[in-house]
């Protein structure tokens, strides 16, 4: 999980609340993704069609709802965002096909490094 993420979290209180909170993800124009939280799912997805939503959005139309996973309450939702915001494209593609969500996170590339021979 990203450190952004993990501050964020800790500063959050933990409270329940009377309405449960969800994942969704969306596909963009492009193809690529957008993951997102919210308590009204089809507001939010009205919101990003007509470009009101967020900036990625707005810059990728259209949208199409993919995957929804209610979550319960606001803080386990940020969780799982991180979490599957964290994993590869492959994994996405498997969680948004029905598959498990259980996939591994990307691996951030490795630079190369000049090797000091003998």
């Amino acid at each position: 999980m990203k450190p952004r993420y993990r501050s964020m979290l800790r500063k959050m209180e933990v409270r329940e609340t009377a309405v449960p909170w969800s994942l969704y993800i969306l596909r963009c124009g492009d193809g690529s993704f957008y993951t997102g939280v919210t308590t009204d799912i089809e507001r939010r997805f009205r919101e990003h069609e007509k470009g009101k939503a967020s900036r990625y959005t707005r810059t990728h139309q259209p949208v199409v709802l993919v995957y929804r996973e209610m979550c319960g309450s606001r803080s386990q939702a940020l969780l799982r965002e991180c979490a599957v915001k964290s994993l590869g494209r492959q994994a996405k593609e498997d969680l948004v096909a029905g598959g498990t969500a259980g996939g591994r996170p990307k691996t951030p590339k490795r630079r190369k490094t000049a090797s000091t021979g003998p």
